[in-house]
């Protein structure tokens, strides 16, 4: 078992998104989902060493459901086209994320809007100390790694209670602080993709951490 059969289960998910299909091939799915869940457990060790403070996450708790949640978003498909993960996961949001798709594999981290008490949270940190965030942005290694932060939706105006000239208006405009790298599938299959993860989650570390002690506090 290997990424080959994982990518090639969800394309062909994808084109057959129905309970028909996925009761036909439930076998295959536990197959494939128990692979990605042996790498999750292997991260996960791999990750600890590396990183005193971090936060242990067996596969099996890191791993999300493949159901679409259709309660609330009717209209998606009934199953994901994709195997999401987030590791060191504290909570569900400011974790390390691991997503393999159709086309890619996606590593991001960070908080992907927030509710509002977590958003004030980050702006009054920022406020108190935006240099630390902005020197951590500023990084060659960083920029070199994830290009920046994730160009979402944000505000026009300043944010309710800060000034428009305040030296960190652009950060405390947005409403989402998360950066992601991209990889192939063909990087995904090299022998070195595992030490590739790993220095991803070294690198965006000094950003999450920041992210969740504003958050903590």
């Amino acid at each position: 078992m290997n990424f080959t059969q994982l990518f090639d289960f969800l394309k062909r998910l994808q084109k057959n998104n129905n309970k028909a299909w996925m009761d036909a091939h439930r076998q295959e799915y536990y197959t494939v989902r128990d692979f990605y869940i042996d790498w999750l457990d292997r991260m996960n060790l791999r990750l600890a060493q590396v990183d005193e403070d971090y936060f242990d996450t067996p596969g099996k708790k890191a791993i999300n459901r493949i159901n679409n949640n259709l309660l609330y978003h009717p209209n998606r498909p009934i199953y994901k086209d994709h195997f999401g993960a987030g590791l060191d996961q504290v909570s569900k949001q400011g974790d390390f994320y691991i997503e393999m798709t159709v086309t890619e594999c996606f590593i991001g981290g960070g908080y992907w809007h927030p509710s509002s008490k977590v958003l004030k949270s980050i702006r009054e940190a920022i406020d108190y100390n935006g240099e630390e965030l902005r020197a951590v942005l500023n990084k060659n290694s960083f920029k070199k790694m994830f290009g920046g932060l994730i160009e979402v939706d944000q505000l026009s105006n300043a944010p309710k209670g800060y000034d428009v000239d305040h030296p960190h208006i652009d950060l405390l405009k947005r409403k989402t602080f998360a950066v992601g790298r991209h990889f192939t599938h063909k990087e995904v299959l090299q022998d070195d993709f595992d030490e590739r993860v790993v220095e991803v989650y070294l690198e965006m570390l000094p950003f999450r951490r920041y992210l969740n002690e504003a958050v903590s506090v």
